[in-house]
């Protein structure tokens, strides 16, 4: 799957828990993210920087418009692709919660990047099994 396919993908995916998703689906999405979550703080900085909400003790950690309405459209496709990313390797999107530990953050990152289940699984079927033409 191509960078633009992964991003058409994740959001037309937007709110799919179900079904598998490809390492290249994953990481062109997240690298989608940091781009523009790059472009989208840089906007906040020189473009709208008087507009920044004032959060945290005493208002004072200023967080942009534009980064926080891009965080916002982006956190179900990026929740939902993680989840069909860890039914690629045959584990339940409840495995996400071991990032509450820290230390679990390791084994998802080993999971995202290792290679998904051959074939079908109680998933779905494989992402990268070639489609039939019609």
């Amino acid at each position: 799957m191509g960078f633009i396919q992964a991003i058409e993908s994740g959001f037309k995916n937007y709110f799919k828990f179900s079904g598998r998703a490809s390492r290249s689906e994953f990481w062109y999405f997240v690298l989608f993210c940091f781009l523009a979550g790059i472009v989208a703080n840089a906007i906040d900085r020189f473009v709208l920087p008087g507009f920044a909400l004032h959060v945290g003790p005493g208002g004072k950690i200023p967080v942009g418009i534009a980064g926080l309405g891009f965080a916002l459209v982006v956190f179900f496709p990026r929740l939902t692709l993680a989840v069909r990313r860890l039914h690629d390797k045959g584990k339940s999107g409840w495995w996400l919660l071991i990032v509450i530990t820290i230390i679990g953050i390791l084994p998802l990152i080993y999971w995202y990047c290792s290679r998904g289940d051959e074939g079908d699984n109680r998933f779905g079927a494989d992402p990268l099994a070639a489609k039939p033409q019609s």
